[in-house]
């Protein structure tokens, strides 16, 4: 995209550039320029620098893009160096910038700082919060002999310390690699880091927060502060607990495939309900509370740490649900401010049990593992429950709207999903008792087959309606052009119109009918359904239209994973029936039990969105209603709100500087491309500081990425890194590399040769449908965005973890 912007941009910024350096500085301008120089001295050299009016700016800092011009010396190059920083302005690279981050081109001002030159021993940047961890109240120093501006581009390897910034104790010193004569020595004494640690404290209380600091030591020995702005990549803080105590915060947005902000309203909405809910923290008497950091969904996992039943549920649930989060787990188990302060106790049992709404269905449980057929009625019924919830009037006012919306997000909403679990688990502990009871006679990555291709799984069976809707579309000539060689938003409003050829208008009416209350990152409130806006969906069919070999086709692959995992139930229960016969039996027993009842694990969450889009349908005619009484400007302004300021804006409030401010948040925050899996009270992402450490022990072994198996299978292809599925494109065969998934995601699994995602564990939803599908798939792999390209070979082992960077040795 940024080589995208530079093209269509160059020629203009190039032409702006040359008038800018061609047009003489105005006289009265140049007349005080020359005034000021001499007033320094004769022929003293200066740094002339760039200030924009888009640099420093609380979340994107501009650094490097406008031009610095170091050591000038003389009135008319000082002036010859201004008029170069003007033009710097349209540089490539500033322009680019400018255009990523949404800033206005015609909006953006620069001017020029001229600085006497420190005759620098030493210099250098600190950070007064680490950048790398996030932790606030830790300074970071480097600092290489000489100029400043060396470090700066990167051309040095500086020396590193680290410092406790409240006691001035240096945590660690790091000698950096000398190329440039100066000895092997660190550059710094600590008396002087510690001076450095205590200007940067100064710079922050002024600044009002984490700043960003260039330094210089001149060979007087006395320091210099040359520039101080902000830190722009750190998380934001979780708002201030009142115990004052440390905390830790566990990313449930991460966790649901969502890397995205959620809006204000969807926000609301879980608070809502939660509220309502009011459940305790597992094995603890201190009531569940979350957080909202960057506008994701944290909860505070403080007090089940504490706690000797909360480690174990959390230990159980990151080992199925997110297998990169056990390691951070166990970090934090060790750590001496979250100390477990209670053991198992009767008290401690039942507060686990009350603690999540997922324990209420154990008596269910128990039921379905006898009597399944009782439980899967059950289950029927708790989804027409849904389905009536979902059914709410279409006339009402504002107020009556936004009660009906609160009344649906009591406990019965929870409980009508919580009915809908039980036979999925128990078709899971019939897996368990299978594997158990197979040990070695089931070889790796075999009982991992048995999941493929199970039936009843709503979110498979909405992948494969899409592709039969994508076949229905392939026999019409006519749809075939447009939805193949037209721009997907087009066609989406031409379907909105109703003006597409027959077969396709049809076509995606029926399949919106049944799956259009559904969407990328659907737990959220405040996003668009398909339903809404198709334009993902009339993407994914042109690719599924571009799918030339019969053999790929979804239906195909499906089926033939389906009857892959019957001939491997055949298999281990032939094995274990040599082993006795009563032991064959319940093999066979529980394993078929699995692939009846495991696909339904996608029920509850079907159910509860369904549910949540007709609460957004219900939201947004309380928005038409405060738009047109201008209150805000637009109907989808009101999903930038929560409940109780709608219903303030019902009472006449206006609430555009509330939305103005709550989208440039949510902009901003979209944009934001790591967010911590756990996050302290300080600021610290547990995993980065994790890995720094490995690295700093040596890391992983060169081109190869290690997550958690997920289905099994070793596959070669190019990648696809997707960040973002809608307008997605990818290639039969080509292996999908994303950072995590959703449903919403799933209709481009069903072209891909296998799935590589950053988030996730064995039973994630990425995971499950992969499994499905039987294409292979790994998960919980580091940077795996970031460390592979679109077009790299990849070789992708399912039943080992491994991604392979190249195609693998013959």
């Amino acid at each position: 995209a940024a080589t995208a912007v530079r093209t269509a941009f160059a020629v203009p910024a190039a032409q702006a550039r040359s008038r800018l350096r061609a047009t003489p500085v105005p006289a009265e301008a140049a007349a005080a320029v020359r005034a000021a120089y001499a007033a320094l001295g004769e022929d003293v050299p200066v740094a002339v620098r760039s200030s924009a009016t888009a640099e420093d700016l609380p979340d994107v800092s501009f650094a490097g893009q406008q031009d610095t011009f170091l050591g000038v010396v003389g009135a008319e190059a000082v002036l010859d160096a201004v008029r170069r920083c003007w033009a710097s302005l349209w540089t490539d690279r500033a322009v680019a910038y400018r255009q990523a981050n949404g800033i206005d081109h015609r909006a953006v001002s620069i001017a020029v700082v001229v600085q006497v030159m420190v005759d620098a021993a030493v210099s250098g940047v600190l950070f007064t919060a680490n950048p790398l961890t996030g932790r606030r109240g830790e300074t970071v120093v480097d600092a290489a002999p000489g100029l400043g501006e060396a470090l700066v581009s990167g051309a040095v390897n500086p020396d590193q310390w680290v410092v406790d910034t409240a006691t001035g104790q240096v945590l660690r010193r790091t000698p950096g690699r000398r190329t440039d004569g100066f000895g092997a020595g660190l550059c710094l004494t600590d008396t002087q880091v510690r001076e450095l640690a205590r200007l940067g404290a100064r710079a922050e209380d002024g600044a009002g927060l984490p700043q960003d600091v260039e330094w210089a030591v001149g060979a007087d020995g006395r320091t210099w502060v040359v520039q101080s702005r902000p830190i722009t990549t750190l998380y934001p803080l979780p708002e201030p607990d009142a115990d004052d105590g440390a905390r830790v915060y566990l990313c449930a947005s991460l966790l649901q495939g969502i890397t995205g902000p959620l809006t204000p309203m969807g926000l609301s909405v879980f608070d809502t309900m939660l509220v309502r809910y009011r459940p305790t923290a597992p094995g603890s008497s201190e009531t569940f509370r979350y957080a909202h950091p960057g506008l994701r969904l944290y909860l505070d996992m403080t007090g089940s740490l504490r706690t000797r039943g909360g480690r174990a549920m959390f230990a159980w649930a990151m080992r199925v649900a997110d297998a990169r989060s056990v390691a951070v787990l166990d970090r934090l188990m060790a750590d001496p401010r979250f100390t477990m302060t209670e053991g198992w106790t009767p008290r401690a049992l039942l507060a686990l049990y009350r603690s999540l709404p997922q324990l209420k269905a154990l008596p269910q449980v128990a039921v379905a593992l006898v009597r399944p057929a009782a439980a899967m009625d059950r289950a029927r019924r708790a989804a027409q429950a849904a389905r009536e919830a979902a059914r709410l009037p279409d006339r009402a006012r504002p107020e009556q709207r936004l009660d009906l919306v609160e009344q649906q997000l009591g406990p019965d909403l929870m409980m009508v999903v919580i009915d809908q679990l039980a036979p999925a688990v128990a078709g899971y502990i019939w897996f368990g008792i299978a594997r158990w009871l197979l040990g070695p006679l089931a070889r790796p990555g075999e009982l991992p087959t048995v999941l493929q291709g199970l039936p009843n799984n709503v979110t498979t069976q909405m992948d494969l309606e899409l592709w039969r809707t994508a076949t229905r579309i392939g026999a019409d000539p006519a749809s075939v052009a447009v939805l193949r060689d037209t721009d997907p938003g087009v066609v989406a409003r031409r379907y909105a119109e109703g003006s597409l050829p027959a077969v396709a208008q049809h076509a995606l009416a029926d399949f919106l009918s049944r799956y259009g209350h559904r969407a990328v990152a659907e737990i959220d409130l405040g996003v668009p359904r398909w339903a809404d806006d198709p334009t993902h969906i009339v993407n994914v069919l042109a690719n599924y239209l571009r799918l030339a070999d019969p053999a790929q086709a979804p239906d195909r692959q499906f089926a033939r994973a389906a009857r892959e995992a019957e001939a491997m139930v055949a298999e281990l229960t032939r094995r274990a029936g040599r082993r006795g016969r009563l032991r064959g039996r319940v093999v066979r027993y529980g394993l078929r039990r699995a692939r009846a009842a495991a696909g339904l694990r996608e029920q509850p969450k079907f159910a509860l969105v369904l549910v949540l889009a007709a609460l957004r349908r219900q939201v947004a005619q309380v928005g038409a209603a405060l738009a047109a009484a201008g209150r805000i400007a637009t109907a989808e302004d009101v999903f930038f709100l929560d409940l109780a300021e709608a219903r303030v804006g019902l009472r006449g409030a206006d609430l555009h500087e509330v939305v103005a401010e709550r989208r440039r948040t949510y902009e901003r925050e979209t944009r934001r491309r790591h967010v911590p899996r756990v996050l302290l009270s300080d600021g610290t992402d547990v995993e980065a500081a994790l890995a720094a450490e490995v690295a700093a022990a040596g890391g992983a072994a060169p081109g190869t990425l290690t997550g958690a198996p997920a289905s099994p299978g070793t596959v070669t292809g190019p990648a696809r890194v997707v960040l973002e599925p809608a307008g997605a494109r990818l290639e039969p065969g080509e292996i999908l590399v994303a950072p995590s998934t959703d449903p919403g995601w799933t209709p481009l699994f069903l072209t891909a040769g296998a799935l590589v995602m950053e988030m996730g564990g064995a039973m994630s939803h990425g995971a499950v449908v992969a499994r499905e599908y039987g294409i292979p798939a790994v998960v919980s792999v580091p940077e795996a965005t970031a460390r592979i390209r679109t077009g790299d070979t990849v070789t992708v082992d399912g039943s080992a973890g491994v991604v392979t960077l190249g195609a693998p040795e013959p």
